[in-house]
């Protein structure tokens, strides 16, 4: 592999909270000026499990569900990625953000694994921790003012059995009525590009893809964002002709936008791309499909 810069992050997670958010309106007193930070989460979950096509879609009701998405990740992320994850428990992928977040998952309905993840970071949770997951990649000043009712997406996976469509298409399911019922408007997240990608085991292919998705797919100026650690592209080949992961494609089917160029994340292996998706821009069959209008 060519040689990577050396992880140099220098954003602290702690005592973030009035770069991140904006301040309440002018006219209030200094304390009223300083942000709230909720004592808990404001989200509306549904009650039932939902059941279609062998699967069962729902969200973690205690830490036993919290558990097994962990479990699931790790063995795609170290089993199959080769990440460096530093995790309170054996086998299990877990962060500091793991407790502040809603987690989805996605269950085979006859052996009940879970086969399917994601973790949603919502904005009065991310006011407690600090931030999200994506501002220790990236500076996103430029989101400040999307912020109130923006969710961060993150740790996607699917297990390699489940990988054909559906499992992906029932989370963003779940994860559109969450959107809807929540008055959220927002999504980001972090997009992974293993280094490892359709044979080539390098930047190259995360070079390449950056070229392919930044020709057509970039955000407005307004939202652009910058990588702390940036992916060094201008080394790399991008000229490769290579087909970026499902789960990228299926985000710019659902028109989502490339918010900036790669971050280098050395712990997973992967360059990881911002994204950003907004209800309102979903094309009127995916609004039809997940959201019945």
């Amino acid at each position: 592999m060519k040689e990577l810069p050396n992880p140099t992050f220098p954003l602290s997670q702690i005592g973030l909270r009035a770069a991140l958010w904006p301040a309440p309106a002018a006219g209030g007193s200094t304390a009223a000026a300083r942000p709230s930070v909720p004592q808990a989460p404001a989200v509306i979950l549904p009650q039932a499990v939902e059941s279609r096509q062998g699967i069962t879609v729902g969200w973690a009701r205690h830490v036993d569900d919290v558990r097994a998405a962990q479990r699931l990740r790790y063995d795609v992320f170290v089993g199959e990625m080769g990440a460096r994850v530093s995790s309170p428990l054996a086998g299990h992928d877990i962060d500091l953000f793991d407790d502040f977040c809603e987690h989805l998952l996605v269950r085979d309905e006859q052996t009940q694994q879970v086969i399917g993840t994601y973790r949603v970071l919502t904005p009065a949770q991310a006011r407690r921790v600090g931030s999200t997951y994506s501002d220790t990649e990236f500076d996103l000043t430029r989101l400040r003012d999307l912020r109130e009712r923006m969710v961060e997406l993150g740790r996607s996976c699917v297990h390699p059995d489940h990988r054909q469509g559906g499992v992906i298409l029932a989370l963003w399911g779940a994860l559109a009525g969450f959107m809807h019922r929540n008055k959220l408007d927002t999504m980001i997240g972090c997009a992974s590009i293993p280094m490892s990608h359709n044979g080539v085991t390098n930047g190259d292919a995360a070079a390449s893809i950056w070229r392919q998705v930044s020709a057509k797919h970039m955000a407005p100026i307004q939202y652009q964002v910058q990588p702390r650690l940036p992916l060094p592209v201008e080394r790399l080949d991008s000229t490769l002709d290579v087909e970026p992961p499902a789960l990228i494609k299926g985000y710019l089917r659902l028109g989502a936008k490339v918010l900036g160029a790669p971050a280098w994340d050395p712990d997973f292996n992967a360059a990881d791309l911002p994204m950003l998706m907004r209800i309102d821009d979903l094309p009127a069959r995916y609004r039809k499909h997940f959201l019945g209008s």
